[in-house]
């Protein structure tokens, strides 16, 4: 295999594939990527058997040449060197030849690196999909998608089906759900198909992070297809493929709250930096409890008492302030993060009770809302 590509291309493609890479592996081979040279261009390829990404750089693109391919070939380079080596080559074109024994030699400019290669028909094969039934959305909402429930999946395994978002695909409709049992985020939106199949599928909150890194900012369409175990994502040049979790995801419709005792309405940033302010004293104390009390002339109070460090509290004036006078306890970390993920500068926080669950969402756009559970303080 001999071929000679821009080092730029080259760096960025590396830097995709890397996303699937461990070096915590059972499968040594899998501590590389692969990189095939064919006709068309170099393929690269790297996987942890959860996720597994391929990136292609064409020989051409917009009538400019990337890649000269000399000879067809494939080998598997150690990622951990492999990626070093490119980000620091002095070169804009690189040099990649590969000779006996998998021996690799990298050269730019007067900088040679040899690197010993493995046989890439040792790496595992990815995964075929049958390409039926696929789903178009743009890029740019699958991102905000994923950024607006990701945070709130399980960071403990002992419920694994809690460390993933629940993608539920309907009648043209997405559903997104990801909740750690003490909070909620949901997100919808119109999904293309020309057919009219429906999924429930669970998708590793770790995959989509790392998706999320990859994908550009763009309205270009990204098409989706699931299996029975995988979902792929391509994009322009990349595909990007993820295991599925098994097991159900529990029903989270009846954890919404139908009705609410008590309304309020309120600027987005105000409510957020006011809750930040009061955990400043609430991070040493047990998970961070802010409290929140609604007053007269539609203010409220936010405040939190730590006896060992202090107390602060802060009115803020609500834009309206509807029903039932309340007093609720919650985690400020929870709030914040829900309201860095709704998009808007007014919501709407709706609760039942002291002891019940409260929805935030934005006052223009009932396609996401945040759930949060109240603290018990005693």
């Amino acid at each position: 295999m001999k071929f000679i590509i821009q080092r730029d291309y080259l760096v960025q493609s590396v830097q995709d594939v890397m996303k699937a890479v461990s070096s915590r592996t059972t499968v040594p081979i899998l501590t590389g990527i692969k990189i095939v040279a064919h006709t068309e261009g170099v393929t690269l390829t790297g996987s942890d058997s959860d996720i597994s990404i391929e990136s292609f750089i064409p020989a051409e693109e917009n009538e400019k040449e990337i890649v000269e391919i000399h000879q067809t070939g494939s080998v598997v380079l150690q990622a951990k060197f492999f990626s070093e080596i490119v980000k620091k080559l002095p070169k804009e074109i690189v040099e990649i030849e590969v000779g006996n024994h998998y021996s690799t030699v990298i050269r730019s400019g007067k900088a040679e690196f040899n690197l010993n290669g493995q046989d890439a028909e040792e790496y595992p094969h990815l995964p075929q999909i049958e390409e039926e039934n696929i789903y178009k959305m743009p890029t740019d909402l699958i991102k905000a998608m994923i950024r607006q429930t990701v945070f709130a999946v399980s960071t403990s395994e002992t419920r694994p089906i809690l460390t993933g978002v629940n993608w539920k695909l309907e009648n043209g409709e997405l559903v997104c759900i990801a909740t750690d049992s003490h909070r909620l985020a949901l997100r919808k939106a119109p999904i293309h198909s020309h057919q009219n199949g429906s999924y429930n599928v669970v998708i590793p909150g770790k995959s989509l992070s790392e998706l999320s890194k990859i994908l550009d900012d763009t309205n270009e369409p990204v098409e989706i297809v699931f299996t029975e175990s995988q979902v792929l994502f391509k994009a322009k040049n990349l595909l990007f493929f993820s295991r599925l979790l098994d097991g159900n995801y529990p029903d989270t419709s009846r954890l919404i709250p139908a009705d609410s005792k008590t309304n309020l309405t309120l600027n987005s940033k105000d409510f957020l930096q006011a809750i930040d302010r009061a955990s400043l004293l609430a991070k040493e104390a047990r998970n961070n409890v802010v409290k929140l009390s609604t007053l007269t002339n539609s203010m409220i109070e936010i405040s939190s008492n730590s006896p060992e460090i202090g107390k602060v509290s802060e009115e803020i004036q609500a834009e309206e302030v509807e029903g039932e006078e309340l007093k609720i306890s919650f985690s400020a970390k929870y709030v914040m993060d829900a309201l860095k993920a709704l998009e808007g500068t007014e919501i709407n926080v709706n609760f039942t009770g002291a002891m019940r669950p409260f929805v935030i969402r934005t006052t223009t756009d009932d396609s996401m809302l945040q759930l949060i559970l109240p603290v018990r303080t005693y």
